[in-house]
């Protein structure tokens, strides 16, 4: 639902109805990933998708039949033997769930609000009920706070409440469903939540960091570029960062927020710049580290950071010389490695040719599906 925050919080401001349908179970390949939602008003417009394809079509008619009959929430399932299925991009033997129901306007003021928040890229998150047996809880969508607590007071159950919390402060996206003989009904609910843009600190103004600026914004991050030299750190030269800032490396890391989806890219050259950053980025429990240079050039590096105390296992984590070995020369080829080696090594995977590989090609419900939803 949070792929359509700004729409869905403009209807909700001006207290528009409409039905929303979700992806609520994915299995295979499939076109999108869970919690990925469309939505459709009284007037048969639209905003967002949930398959990038035809099966939009036979979804779009069952929101229209929510808001023209305010019939109960309901769920249609597609696969690869649906004939709209195929033609959405199913044809590889995925199936997906969808949920479809009416936004209760009671829900909508909160839901501005929540929304709105999203939309400006803070964390937010949704409780979206799809299953309870308590007809209080059918077909709500209710704001989580920053801790998870649904912002309805007294409406969700204690235990629905905890298990919300629990998906929430995960930071991602995913389905969870009350126990039988616990406090109430048996519910089932989608939790949506997104943080915001994870950071991307790329050191060295030089032409290599153009390109991966443009890069790292491309694939959501919030791009910050460090240099402690002012003629050369400006924010004409590099226009695709979100910020530019002029300080020595390991002084600015010092005093910047990060955590444990940050990128760091040193692409320096100078040790007076890298081992000071790399030593103490290292320490830190970042998402990835990596160093430009030749191996001998990396070499040396890693002599000088074991003088500075720095161990084995910190020195597993960096990755260097950065990037994966794609052949790349060009700035901008370079940047696709470094980006793709930044995917494989926050995901977990190899970063090999996915012809040669076993197992599923794309994250399964609950996992991270873009480094900006985590």
């Amino acid at each position: 639902m949070l792929n359509i925050a700004t729409a869905l919080a403009a209807w909700c401001r001006t207290d528009r109805p409409f039905a929303v349908a979700t992806v609520i179970d994915a299995t295979g390949s499939t076109p999108l990933p869970v919690g990925t939602s469309m939505a459709v008003d009284a007037d048969g417009r639209v905003a967002g998708s949930v398959s990038g394809g035809c099966v939009d079509a036979t979804v779009h008619e069952l929101c229209l039949r929510q808001l023209a009959e305010d019939a109960p929430p309901e769920e249609a399932g597609f696969d690869s033997s649906d004939t709209d299925a195929w033609a959405a991009g199913l044809m590889c033997g995925g199936s997906i769930r969808v949920h479809v129901q009416r936004v209760h306007p009671a829900d909508r003021h909160h839901l501005a609000v929540a929304l709105t928040e999203g939309a400006e890229g803070r964390t937010v998150g949704l409780l979206q009920i799809t299953a309870s047996g308590s007809p209080a809880l059918a077909g709500r969508v209710l704001p989580l706070s920053d801790d998870g607590v649904p912002a309805v007071a007294g409406l969700v159950p204690p235990r629905l409440a905890a298990l919300a919390a629990g998906v929430h402060r995960t930071g991602v996206t995913g389905p969870v469903r009350t126990p039988e003989g616990a406090d109430g009904p048996v519910t089932e609910a989608l939790v949506h939540t997104r943080r915001p843009a994870p950071r991307m600190l790329v050191f060295g103004a030089v032409e290599f960091a153009d390109a991966l600026t443009r890069a790292g914004r491309f694939l959501g991050y919030h791009v910050t570029l460090c240099d402690a030299r002012p003629v050369f750190a400006t924010p004409e030269r590099f226009p695709h960062a979100h910020e530019v800032v002029t300080d020595w490396p390991h002084r600015f890391l010092a005093a910047t927020p990060t955590d444990e989806r940050t990128a760091v890219c040193v692409l320096t050259h100078d040790t007076r710049f890298d081992i000071p950053l790399l030593r103490d980025a290292l320490r830190r429990p970042l998402g990835y580290v990596g160093a430009m240079g030749s191996r001998r050039t990396h070499a040396r590096r890693l002599e000088l950071l074991r003088a500075e105390g720095v161990g084995p296992d910190a020195l597993a984590r960096l990755n260097a010389p950065i990037g994966l070995d794609l052949g790349a020369v060009t700035p901008q080829e370079t940047a696709v490695s470094i980006v793709a080696e930044i995917l494989a090594r926050t995901r977990g995977r190899s970063g090999a040719p996915l012809g040669g590989s076993v197992g599923p090609i794309h994250p399964r419900a609950g996992e991270v599906a873009h480094p900006a939803q985590r």
